[in-house]
């Protein structure tokens, strides 16, 4: 009845991604918060940002709703609404239902388990193109829990967030693995602060050396697509601070070009898998 119930609540998405990554601090929660920005760019596509990283949630910051609360969704025995950046941008998030963004949230894992299935089950997201999920780091239970969950329907894919240097590839091998046991599709990796190009000088500086080839050569090892390196630009992190897109904040950065051909090499990835859904249907 359960599952139902959530293939019920979720059979309006079209698309969903999950955005994963095998360390903290690599730039996770600024690659969903961008891809949803990117994705919204086309007006006549509805996009949803689901922040299951319960302990940790920066969505909120990055997306400029810091403080917003959850309510009650207007349709009667919808539960929440989310909380929307533009008309077809829509987030929800367990920072939304903290009295203040400093508040810790020391939760089990059951309880962890029980807010990510509210999150599915009991948010009125209304029909979705996208629904992009930003997951905490590691394999953990809110990993499980997401894959378990969304079984019901279908999930598109991950993309894995990566840096350079062996010490964040040894953890996204693991994160690899990880989907090859849950039979989860890996749309691709992408390489975070992939060099620094002075703006001043011009010269490129490796600030995480790839002293293993960096993630290109795992990507070749485990047959894995590599869909972009996307370089260091300070703009990223102050953009984020500001609750700004780092995206049209600098349309000619050599970052959002990068983020530009990631995000359309996923749109064609979901394209392709819808496609090919339809076909065996």
């Amino acid at each position: 009845a359960e599952v139902a119930e959530l293939r019920e609540r979720l059979r309006s998405v079209k698309h969903t991604v999950l955005v994963l990554s095998g360390k903290g601090g690599v730039g996770k929660s600024t690659f969903s918060a961008l891809l949803a920005h990117g994705l919204a760019a086309d007006e006549a596509k509805q996009v949803a940002l689901l922040d299951i990283d319960i302990c940790g949630p920066s969505i909120p910051k990055m997306m400029g709703l810091e403080g917003e609360q959850a309510s009650e969704s207007s349709n009667i025995g919808s539960g929440w609404s989310p909380v929307y950046v533009e008309e077809n941008l829509g987030v929800m998030s367990v920072g939304f239902l903290l009295s203040s963004p400093d508040d810790a949230v020391i939760w089990r894992g059951p309880k962890k388990n029980g807010l990510i299935k509210q999150f599915l089950r009991d948010v009125d997201w209304g029909e979705i193109d996208y629904l992009i999920v930003d997951t905490p780091p590691g394999t953990s239970d809110e990993h499980l829990s997401i894959v378990q969950y969304l079984s019901a329907t279908h999930i598109d894919g991950a993309v894995i967030v990566t840096t350079p240097q062996e010490v964040s590839l040894q953890d996204v091998r693991k994160e690899i693995n990880f989907c090859h046991k849950v039979k989860l599709p890996i749309i691709g990796v992408v390489e975070n602060m992939s060099g620094f190009v002075c703006p001043k000088c011009k010269n490129e500086s490796q600030i995480f050396p790839p002293t293993t080839g960096g993630a290109e050569k795992m990507c070749q090892n485990l047959n894995v697509s590599l869909l972009g390196k996307v370089p260091l630009d300070p703009q990223i992190g102050k953009s984020c601070d500001k609750g700004q897109s780092f995206l049209s904040e600098a349309p000619e950065s050599p970052a959002t070009l990068s983020y530009r051909h990631i995000i359309q090499r996923i749109q064609e990835y979901c394209d392709q898998h819808h496609f090919q859904e339809e076909k065996i249907i």
